[in-house]
């Protein structure tokens, strides 16, 4: 792992993206700033594994991230794919107890990590702070719970509409004058878009076939071409 250089104004302007640091100000973010590391993960290097120490967080600079969960029976599950200004961990800057989950990076990536132990002295020092870190927390919490009570009534087909059309908006742009969204190919192979629906290849590859007759979409080896995004609205219910 290659530790990449890094300066003060870049960490406090990527701090400053991250909506969990939105009620901070430009000082506080600075002493943030001060304690933050930046690292350097390639493609296929995990961050951090289940069950590991929660010895920092992450705010993604540059690349794709994947959080992860398996089960007992080894399969796995993605819980989050994170581009950049997304944090991870962030709990590590509390508690300090065991991952939930694992993290690795998918393409070359930089992450700005915040060491737990750095953070919590600064939080003890400045506890205005940590009051602002704490209702960012909440807000994260309360979006998480309402996002999941919606996953548990969608099927399987309206779960990975919704995962296309997100990463669909995430993966370009521009529209145009009448809000009609472009083609975007998303570099994901079925086995992931699974894993973020919660659901199996086999049935993501059934209903990827149905929009393909719809032409909605063009599958093809590790990628989903999405030919008509608006239309993924049709299918989320």
């Amino acid at each position: 792992m290659r530790v990449p250089e890094t300066t003060e104004q870049t960490a406090i302007e990527l701090l400053r993206s991250v909506p969990l640091f939105a009620d901070l100000e430009e000082g506080e973010l600075e002493r943030f700033s001060h304690v933050a590391v930046p690292r350097s993960f390639p493609a296929g290097t995990r961050v951090f594994h289940e069950g590991d120490s929660s010895d920092a967080c992450y705010i993604v600079s540059a690349g794709s991230f994947r959080v992860t969960r398996e089960h007992s029976d080894g399969r796995a599950i993605t819980l989050a794919t994170l581009g950049p200004g997304e944090i991870f961990g962030e709990l590590a800057m509390l508690d300090g107890d065991k991952r939930s989950a694992s993290a690795e990076a998918i393409t070359d990536g930089t992450l700005l990590a915040l060491p737990a132990n750095d953070v919590r002295a600064l939080l003890g020092r400045n506890p205005e702070i940590a009051l602002k870190l704490v209702a960012g927390l909440v807000r994260r919490l309360r979006a998480a719970n309402m996002r999941l009570s919606r996953q548990s009534f969608q099927t399987v087909p309206s779960r990975v509409a919704g995962i296309l059309a997100q990463l669909s908006r995430e993966g370009q742009d521009d529209k145009d004058g009448d809000g009609e969204m472009e083609e975007v190919t998303i570099r994901m192979n079925q086995t992931d878009l699974a894993q973020l629906a919660g659901t199996s290849r086999e049935s993501v590859s059934r209903f990827l076939a149905e929009l393909e007759r719809a032409g909605v979409v063009r599958s093809g080896r590790g990628r989903v071409t999405v030919l008509q995004p608006n239309k993924l609205r049709n299918y989320i219910y």
